[in-house]
């Protein structure tokens, strides 16, 4: 058996993590594509240091790009890479470029597609991810959904029999990252913030980075919270505030660098919240109990705010009111797993495959 995994951008990478160690746990010969979508060191290699990942096998370089662009010279490079490989199956992570250029160069060559994090819908066809999600789901041949929400929504697509819900891989390795905490606190040194006395904040997504006016109403009200906000700030972030004449620093709010995932988990974990357009941080502020307020219209984890942990709000005055609201109440609810979701993907992989 050879599992092909194709990643390209951070949160593939965190996913990718448990999938690496329970291949490498049952001997099973994992070949990883990296596509280079995200080619920051920050963003991209030092995630494999830091979470034990196997170097890459392949490295597409594909770079930055329009997603016709970006998408395509991934496409084109990943045909010779299964042709040399050939795996039994190729297995595609969330819903970026990467996702769905490896999805197709697999389904033109014939071979078999398993798309985790399969199901999720945010239902806003403005939306780039959605579309590479929704594509990918249709292309696939196995559909490993995180959720029971995300089951029913492949359901009403008629893909119910591709589908397999394994939990949430993302919660495999928050755990493992939490557990093996030596010094949570020392991120707070570095960010200069007390336990429980901030917000951290995450803004990247095109629709509020790219509309000037719109970011604008973000980094405003970020800077009107009434306590401190650090916005861990991508390069592309910086870039646009620039092109656009705004400064990130000001009134309650301070820049800093993007953290590595493990200090990343531990300044959630000792944050008073979490703000953010960021699909994974929602749950992974919602798996540590630190209220998420979610610079969005909607969340394909519906979860979260079913549960009363994530607030979706409009730039403006509502991101500070729902940056300062009491912490909900406590919950034991656990809709994204047990933390063994690797497991349960290996086991669909593994398990026979019905006739055509």
């Amino acid at each position: 058996m050879t599992i092909l995994s194709v990643v390209g951008a951070r949160p593939q990478f965190v996913k990718l993590a448990p999938i690496a160690q329970e291949c490498a746990t049952r001997g099973i010969e994992h070949v990883i594509v990296h596509t280079g979508q995200h080619y920051d060191p920050m963003l991209s290699d030092v995630f494999f240091t830091d979470l034990g990942i196997p170097h890459p096998d392949v490295h597409l370089g594909a770079g930055s790009g329009s997603h016709g662009v970006q998408t395509g010279a991934i496409l084109g490079a990943m045909d010779a890479v299964l042709e040399e490989h050939r795996p039994d199956w190729v297995l595609v992570y969330g819903d970026t470029n990467s996702t769905l250029a490896g999805a197709l160069s697999a389904v033109k060559l014939h071979v078999p597609v398993a798309h985790l994090e399969a199901g999720l819908r945010s239902f806003n066809r403005r939306m780039p991810e959605e579309h590479n999600r929704v594509l990918t789901d249709h292309a696939a041949d196995l559909l490993l959904a995180p959720t029971q929400a995300a089951r029913e929504h492949l359901a009403a697509e008629g893909l119910g029999s591709r589908t397999v819900v394994v939990g949430d891989v993302m919660i495999d390795v928050l755990h493992r990252v939490r557990d093996e905490l030596v010094d949570a606190d020392a991120v707070l040194d570095e960010l200069g913030m007390p336990s429980g006395g901030f917000s951290l904040a995450t803004i990247h997504r095109a629709e509020n980075t790219d509309d000037p006016a719109r970011l604008a109403a973000v980094v405003t009200a970020l800077q009107e919270v009434d306590h401190p906000v650090v916005l861990l700030a991508h390069p592309r972030l910086r870039a646009r505030a620039a092109e656009h004449g705004l400064d990130l620093d000001g009134g309650s709010l301070t820049t800093r660098e993007p953290l590595a995932y493990p200090r990343l988990v531990g300044a959630v974990s000792r944050a008073r919240g979490v703000i953010t357009d960021s699909g994974g941080l929602q749950k992974e502020a919602f798996a540590l109990r630190t209220p998420c307020t979610t610079v969005r219209t909607e969340t394909e984890w519906v979860e979260t705010v079913e549960l009363g942990w994530n607030v979706l709000v409009e730039p403006g005055p509502a991101v500070a009111q729902a940056a300062s609201r009491p912490t909900p109440e406590p919950t034991d609810a656990a809709p994204y797993g047990d933390g063994h979701a690797a497991a349960a993907v290996l086991d669909a992989l593994l398990a026979p495959r019905p006739g055509p």
